[in-house]
């Protein structure tokens, strides 16, 4: 029997289902790999933004790791939101003699503009996780907060690619461009080269969840055995097409379509809810 790629998603919840464990979840099945999850906080928020945040105690986030790593064991794994320092710390110990491919989405603040983390575990993820990582995937804001400078054009999005892998340690990362004008262009960088992911710009208010999706998509192709290229080159196709293909609900920013784009085995050819 094919064995079956496995991936474990680490991060808070959003009810209305657009981003956190319930977008992870709903990426990983489109992707045909069985997702699994630890909750750290659970969050009450839409698409309007979030109302109040609930952390769990870090006991029970270990109780719950644990109750995978023993049984199911993960072929890669995500980190999104993860509110503290203490939950930080646990992660660290956890992860750092492992040899999955950790993938980190440094969720610091929700597409509402919301404040999903503390200052001290901003800084905990640039110092400690970082390290571990295999891919780290921040948007401009979360990026020029890891390097501590401003990222305005494309040689900026180079620069700071290049100083979280070659400076903070991390495996690859990945400079997200939607801030910025023009393309939607991201920028990789993986300690040997750089490649570059361009899509068209999508006038679109809907993006709530797409940092998650993104790196959901890069997890899942990596349990699959995908290389760090391959996975972002799938992830940046996944993004675009579930943007493009918006399901338009909710009265702020909308969710990101799961189903909008399903890769075939044959490159090039894909299925649409427009087909």
């Amino acid at each position: 029997m094919k064995s079956i790629p496995t991936a474990l998603t680490i991060a808070g919840t959003d009810p209305s289902g657009g981003a956190g464990i319930q977008a992870d979840l709903k990426t990983f099945q489109e992707r045909e790999v069985y997702g699994m999850s630890v909750i750290t906080s659970v969050v009450a928020q839409n698409t309007l933004g979030v109302k109040d945040v609930e952390n769990l105690p870090v006991h029970f986030i270990e109780k719950q790791f644990d109750a995978v790593w023993e049984d199911i064991h993960p072929q890669a794994i995500k980190t999104g939101m993860i509110a503290t320092v203490e939950m930080m710390e646990l992660l660290a110990r956890k992860l750092e003699h492992s040899s999955v491919p950790y993938v980190i989405d440094p969720v610091m603040v929700a597409k509402s503009g919301d404040t999903l983390m503390e200052e001290s575990s901003r800084a905990m993820v640039r110092d400690v996780l970082l390290p571990l990582s295999a891919v780290v995937t921040p948007n401009v804001p979360e990026a020029e907060f890891l390097v501590g400078f401003p990222i305005r054009h494309t040689n900026d999005a180079e620069k700071a690619a290049n100083t979280i892998v070659t400076e903070l340690g991390a495996g690859a990362a990945v400079v997200k461009g939607g801030h910025l004008d023009g393309e939607a262009l991201d920028v990789l960088y993986d300690g040997n080269s750089f490649d570059y992911f361009k899509s068209k710009r999508i006038d679109t208010k809907h993006t709530h969840g797409t940092g998650c999706t993104f790196s959901a998509v890069i997890t899942a192709e990596l349990a699959k055995g995908k290389s760090v290229k391959e996975s972002v080159a799938l992830a940046k196709q996944y993004i675009t097409d579930a943007i493009e293909y918006s399901l338009e609900l909710g009265k702020g920013n909308g969710p990101t379509n799961h189903w909008g784009y399903r890769l075939l085995d044959v490159p090039g050819q894909r299925r649409s809810l427009h087909d």
